[in-house]
């Protein structure tokens, strides 16, 4: 059976050449910001990556097909149509496939495609993650597709951490539970979304992307999963966290005054956040992703420098 899988041909020339490829969702387009910021953006992280040296490759479900390197048109299709194409994460993709359907990749979906693909970066804006009312005696607690697959997919995820919206510490000790290597990029803090100010450590830090790609190569090379490099939003765009909370806390009052609950919540508080910040975080959203995709791009391109070994070394003989 031939897969339903189409890698455009400037993609594939590249992976081919060994050229550096980042990876983008097409969730950003089709759910994760309103038109026309929606394409704008993916626009600016698309030039980043090229300004970055790589080739960005914006994953996708088109008419039954899963697109490595959607073009022009499909984008613009993505980004206008939004509430006619299904969110897909990996439970997803098989059935929408099959079916023929519209589909944009979350975090977990596209690094599938991307692993998939062979391209090893992938820059995003942050990871979902255990949700806030997550009570691990309750049988309705919500947590992410993307945290177990960071923990087997081979794929570097650039991301500004998680949103904000997550529990956060819980969302970290998942990540260690998992064995998923959580790097800052200059910082020993774990980024929380719009803020620089954040006070969750990390275990790991790296100051170049050089450094990131070495610690990525050796990741693979053991088969020990995804990574995620942690970059915080740019300082000149960031929100005190304490301000964030403050909106965050409001919203999530009004959330359960209005008995909005499952998968309307998500969108409810990012609306939520959006008025009460005056679009602050919106601004926000789109230097992090901008930042993001040059930062994918700068490993991306240290990686494809690197010498993969060509065999394991020899242990030494015994006298």
């Amino acid at each position: 059976m031939m897969l339903p899988l189409t890698v455009s041909p400037p993609i594939a020339a590249a992976l081919a050449e060994g050229r550096p490829v980042v990876a983008l969702e097409s969730t950003l387009l089709a759910h994760g910001l309103p038109w026309p910021h929606n394409r704008d953006t993916l626009q600016e992280m698309q030039a980043a990556v090229l300004e970055g040296g790589g080739e960005p490759a914006i994953v996708g479900i088109s008419a039954g097909r899963l697109i490595i390197g959607l073009d022009n048109e499909q984008v613009e299709f993505f980004a206008r149509n939004g509430r006619e194409i299904v969110k897909v994460s990996r439970r997803d993709m098989a059935a929408v496939l099959a079916r023929g359907h519209h589909g944009a990749t979350t975090v977990a979906a596209t690094m599938i495609a991307a692993a998939r693909a062979g391209i090893r970066v992938f820059a995003t804006g942050g990871i979902g993650g255990v949700h806030r009312d997550h009570d691990p005696r309750a049988t309705n607690f919500d947590v992410s597709a993307d945290l177990y697959e960071l923990a087997r997919t081979p794929v570097c995820v650039v991301s500004s951490g998680a949103k904000s919206i997550l529990d956060l510490p819980r969302t970290l000790e998942m990540l260690e539970s998992l064995g998923v290597p959580v790097v800052g990029y200059g910082t020993r803090s774990f980024p929380s979304f719009y803020s620089h100010d954040g006070d969750l450590p990390v275990r790991h830090s790296v100051e170049t992307a050089e450094d990131a790609a070495r610690l990525l190569l050796l990741q693979s090379e053991f088969g020990l999963g995804g990574m995620l490099l942690a970059n915080p939003v740019p300082e000149k765009a960031a929100i005190p966290s304490a301000q964030v909370e403050s909106w965050l806390k409001d919203a999530l009052a009004l959330a359960e005054q209005q008995s909005i609950s499952g998968t309307a919540v998500t969108p409810f508080l990012l609306a939520q956040l959006h008025h009460r910040s005056s679009g602050r975080t919106l601004n926000a959203n789109r230097a992090l992703l901008v930042a993001n995709a040059r930062l994918a791009a700068e490993v991306a391109a240290a990686l494809s420098k690197l010498d993969r070994p060509k065999s394991f070394p020899r242990a030494p003989s015994p006298d």
